[in-house]
């Protein structure tokens, strides 16, 4: 009897995951724990092994086609046996992103359920299969506060499908005087159209969603880093004798947790019935791979030291860059680090990371000239801003922290006394 292929579970909060890429073809041989295809889960890819030996009868769900845990979407068995595998499943609706994300399937119905009872008349109340709401409707209706109600169900019983979804939110935005067409043109003469990876259609998906939904303010402080220098320079060969190598962001990250306890509502996302606060602070940090970015979370960042969170840190940018890292491995982030400083930048306003309320850019560590304005107990200046005998200059390692916040969420001294906090933790590291 031919073996099914089931779309796995591929985390505790996953529930659908889209075909990336089949890596064997209908007739080709399987070994029992081959890979046979990679499977995308928002901005991860998992390569699934096969879980019989034999022939790969039959594909059912192509590549790029979004289906549901445990849905069948190939049959494993011996050549003789094609002939025993029944019909795929109808689809159970229709969820395209250009090129990204595919049909949807449900699961395949048992051979005993009765065929479907006639369908009601039109006058009657709202169609059954409307009761059921996928995830991904609930986050992106709940975003853009849309009854769902008033949107109309291509799926089926009238199930209101994410293609549903995002058509009527771009039919809302056309209908605004303040919305600008969208230009759709074709490669020029001299242009060649690159194709669009999962992964950077998810990024681009999920920027976009971020900037219509939070008001965007962003903050920025100078940090003085030479009590961080010092402590890395004096600890770091010690450390490596562990195994861990001692960067700088493990020291953002840890200043950034404390910060969060001091301050809780920075911890929290909006909702329409008010602020959620975290209990718990779980930090992503953003980690450029190949294809884009990726945001892999330190759980309950506040409960580790430095060494622990420089290992963690190391552990999971490794993961990323080998497209190892598990679907949970980035969700749940309750803020989220951006360290685009590794890159030579030196100033950044970053795009908040949906539903927190900020993100915290670090920009490069550099040496600046500093003034310091010494004075004595006894004769302080008469201002401190104004030029003095005893203002001296030295040469400091100095860094740019850029926090964007959702001006729902924070005001202005809210976010300063956050950011105020995390220059503190970082200028009197040690003391």
């Amino acid at each position: 009897m031919p073996t099914p292929v089931k779309m796995p579970q591929l985390g505790e909060t996953v529930v659908e995951g889209t075909v990336a890429r089949w890596l064997k073809q209908p007739g080709d041989p399987v070994q029992r724990l081959e890979p046979l295809l990679d499977i995308t889960t928002d901005k991860i890819d998992t390569e699934v092994p096969a879980p019989a030996a034999g022939i790969l009868l039959k594909i059912l769900a192509a590549e790029g086609t979004t289906v549901q845990v445990g849905t069948v979407i190939a049959y494993i068995g011996e050549k003789d046996e094609e002939n025993d595998l029944q019909d795929p499943p109808e689809e159970a609706e229709e969820d395209k992103e250009s090129g990204a994300r595919g049909n949807t399937l449900s699961p395949q119905p048992s051979s005993s359920t009765p065929p479907a009872a006639p369908a009601k008349a039109a006058s009657a109340a709202k169609p059954e299969g409307r009761a059921f709401v996928s995830p991904v409707v609930a986050r992106i209706s709940a975003e853009h506060n849309i009854d769902l109600d008033e949107v109309p169900g291509s799926g089926r019983q009238g199930r209101v499908t994410k293609k549903d979804l995002l058509a009527f939110i771009d039919a809302r935005s056309r209908q605004s005087p303040a919305a600008l067409p969208v230009v759709r043109a074709a490669p020029g003469e001299d242009e060649i159209l690159q194709p669009l990876s999962n992964m950077r259609r998810s990024i681009a998906e999920h920027m976009t969603r971020s900037v219509r939904t939070s008001p965007h303010v962003v903050t920025i402080f100078e940090a003085d880093m030479t009590a961080v220098v010092r402590h890395r320079a004096a600890h770091k060969e010690e450390i490596a004798q562990n195994g861990i190598s001692l960067t700088f962001t493990p020291y953002f990250v840890a200043a950034v947790a404390a910060a969060l306890r001091d301050h809780p509502t920075v911890n929290s996302r909006w909702t329409d019935a008010g602020l959620a606060l975290s209990q718990r602070i779980h930090v992503g940090i953003a980690v450029a791979v190949t294809d884009g970015l990726v945001v892999p979370v330190i759980r309950d960042a506040d409960e580790r030291k430095l060494q622990g969170l420089a290992r963690t840190v190391n552990d999971l940018a490794e993961q990323a860059r080998r497209g190892e890292l598990s679907p949970d491995a980035v969700r749940g982030g309750t803020f989220t680090v951006t360290n685009h400083g590794t890159s030579g930048s030196l100033l950044g306003t970053p795009i908040i990371n949906q539903p927190q309320a900020a993100i915290l850019g670090i920009g490069k560590i550099s040496k600046r000239a500093v003034v310091n304005s010494a004075g004595s107990a006894d004769a302080p200046p008469a201002d401190p801003l104004l030029p003095s005998a005893d203002d001296t200059i030295s040469i400091r390692p100095m860094c740019y922290l850029s926090l964007a916040f959702d001006h729902r969420i924070l005001d202005g001294l809210g976010a300063d006394r956050f950011l105020s906090s995390v220059v503190k933790k970082l200028e009197s590291w040690g003391a």
